[in-house]
């Protein structure tokens, strides 16, 4: 009995929340789902640190993550691609 799943990484899209840690972004990941018994759109917002080796992401940029090993209590995302970089003013 084969898995499909084996072997294949989640991937999520969220904004940079935090970058205070060395190496190391919070990701913000947001989603909206119909309720089911009322049918109204509800948002609901996770957290995830992600590792990030080279310390290019800032606060407000949008990143795509991916599984990863466990690098950490709390870390197990890694940091794919920077997808828009936030304004700096």
């Amino acid at each position: 009995m084969a898995d499909n799943t084996r072997g294949r990484k989640r991937t999520l899209t969220g904004r940079i929340a935090s970058d205070k840690t060395d190496k190391t972004v919070v990701v913000e990941v947001q989603r909206r789902l119909m309720h089911p018994v009322y049918k109204k759109f509800v948002s609901s917002r996770r957290r995830y640190m992600a590792h990030d080796p080279n310390g290019e992401c800032h606060v407000g940029d949008t990143v795509e993550i991916k599984e990863s090993r466990p690098m950490s209590r709390r870390k197990r995302w890694i940091v794919c691609r920077v997808i828009e970089k936030a304004e700096t003013t």
